[in-house]
């Protein structure tokens, strides 16, 4: 049963928060190492910038960690401005990316002309713009196989989310919604299980609260960030990219061998149908992001508020 917290979805000034933003991470190569940011703003398919990239095969298919861990040793920079408002690049702006045993990649941020097509992942296919020979080859090079950088062309594309989830919204790669949302103490509680602790970093979240009890992010179904309204729509279903070490790229069996013991569909919703999932973190998409507009950013620091939320794991959608 969805209990409201507040009579409305305006907050008074002078209520408490349920918690507050600690980090925000932002992914612009799909696979690859994540940035830590002080603030992002908001666009309708997510923080800006985040998987706006991909690394594909010859067949123009993605590449991810599940296939090639070797993404997790690839480091991505992007220019410190570029996370402010209405910032745009110009003909010298990159993003660098390194790798282990790798020369500098430097990626013009400005917007390529070439085309590729049949550009696929998951579900979706289309055309991407094709980010050259160079960053093929440095890509090819570091895999050992044939490889391309491809962007997402919002100009001619749209990947619309799941519409029985949340229907209207869109994507770049990412892989099902805008945003992921997870608890330092959630992680904090499953480190408290396991005999080697594991970083944040296992789990590729956009953004990380704190000052919440644990796994209460499992309850929430509509919260509000500073001003902006945010509606938790399913619970993250975990693959095997959170056993993958993001320093050396080695796959262990933790921490999903322990999730599986207390995070699975079997421990948390016993009553539902049971596909052998295990759970950790909450997607979220954002109502005013829908729109482009000026002001739309958030911040590490800023409150949490639950507005709505469940009274178990078992009635979250999942």
């Amino acid at each position: 049963m969805e209990k409201k917290t507040s009579s409305s979805t305006e907050v008074s000034a002078s209520a408490a928060a349920d918690a507050k933003i600690s980090s925000i991470f932002i992914y612009p190569i799909k696979s690859c190492r994540g940035i830590s940011v002080p603030h992002a703003p908001l666009t309708p398919t997510g923080f800006r910038w985040d998987r706006q990239w991909l690394v594909v095969n010859q067949k123009g298919r993605a590449y991810t960690q599940r296939v090639e861990p070797k993404l997790a040793l690839v480091e991505v920079q992007l220019p410190n401005e570029a996370f402010s408002e209405g910032w745009e690049p110009t003909k010298t702006s990159y993003m660098v990316i390194k790798a282990p045993g790798m020369d500098l990649l430097k990626v013009s941020l400005s917007k390529p002309t070439e085309i590729a097509d049949g550009v696929s992942v998951w579900e979706w296919s289309g055309s991407a713009l094709d980010e050259g020979d160079e960053a093929s080859k440095w890509f090819t090079n570091y895999l050992g196989k044939h490889s391309r950088l491809v962007r997402f062309n919002a100009a001619s594309e749209t990947r619309p989310v799941d519409p029985v989830y949340a229907d209207g919204h869109v994507i770049m790669f990412s892989d099902l919604y805008p945003y992921m949302l997870m608890s330092q103490g959630s992680l904090d509680e499953l480190n408290k299980l396991l005999e080697e602790p594991v970083p944040i970093n296992r789990f590729r979240p956009n953004i990380l609260v704190d000052g919440c009890e644990p796994f209460s992010e499992d309850l929430w179904t509509e919260i509000k960030i500073s001003q902006f309204s945010f509606q938790a729509v399913r619970l993250c279903s975990r693959c095997k990219v959170p056993t993958i070490n993001q320093d050396t790229a080695i796959a262990g069996r933790e921490p999903n061998e322990t999730l599986m013991k207390v995070r699975s569909d079997k421990v948390l919703r016993p009553d539902k149908k049971q596909q052998g999932r295990i759970y950790f973190g909450q997607n979220l998409v954002c109502k005013e992001s829908l729109t482009e507009g000026k002001g739309k950013m958030v911040k590490v620091g800023d409150p949490v508020f639950v507005l709505n939320k469940v009274s178990s794991a078992a009635e979250a959608v999942a």
